[in-house]
């Protein structure tokens, strides 16, 4: 299960999804407020678009699933580990943190979202424009959440991987998801916040790697 990003939509897994589906069954979809998905002009919140995720996987009759989240999508999969530990067989987030800081706060929306604009030529990965509010919403669920004094409370084996010059996801944020995750695995990449776009091989070959160690 590949869980995007703040104003992504499945279309930010485009090049990794064929590399995936070799091997593996993929389920990709678009976050509320995001892609082809309802845009609610209401609060969301990580844990309800976890919910989100985990009715997704019941309403497919899956059982289990390895789950890789981007950036907030990192955080709405750590928290479907956290509460529906049976439902993640494996973890793999990316250029992610379990909080946000301060400094990080303060500029995490206008510049992921110039980040965005400038590869995709419009506020979101792929074609479904998104609604300002709906942006707004998304941002505010993932600048709020905080879920490091629950990490110990995963199970599952996890891969946690970041971008060596990744100023949304810093350092000191992602060392303590390590840390906080008990025989979690840390790979360091060459780049930014998305990184996994520029180095897609070695991004789907290190993944696909964690999944074949996990039988």
């Amino acid at each position: 299960m590949l869980i995007a990003g703040l104003g992504s939509g499945v279309s930010l897994f485009a090049r990794s999804i064929p590399l995936f589906s070799r091997d593996h069954k993929v389920i990709a979809f678009d976050n509320r407020g995001a892609g082809r998905t309802d845009k609610p002009d209401s609060p969301y919140t990580i844990e309800m678009m976890a919910d989100d995720a985990d009715g997704l996987l019941r309403a497919l009759d899956i059982k289990r699933a390895d789950v890789l989240g981007v950036s907030m999508g990192g955080r709405i999969a750590m928290d479907l580990a956290i509460r529906y530990p049976d439902m993640v067989r494996g973890l793999i987030l990316v250029s992610t943190s379990a909080r946000v800081n301060n400094e990080t706060r303060s500029s995490f929306g206008l510049r992921f979202g110039k980040l965005t604009k400038m590869i995709t030529g419009s506020g979101a990965f792929g074609g479904s424009p998104q609604p300002y509010h709906a942006f707004i919403h998304q941002l505010e669920a993932s600048a709020k959440f905080d879920c490091t004094d629950r990490l110990g409370g995963i199970s599952a084996p996890t891969l946690i991987m970041r971008g060596d010059r990744d100023t949304l996801a810093p350092e000191d944020l992602v060392e303590e998801v390590h840390s906080g995750i008990k025989g979690s695995r840390l790979v360091e990449f060459k780049g930014g916040h998305i990184f996994f776009l520029w180095e897609n091989k070695k991004f789907t070959e290190a993944v696909s790697e964690f999944l074949t160690g996990l039988g």
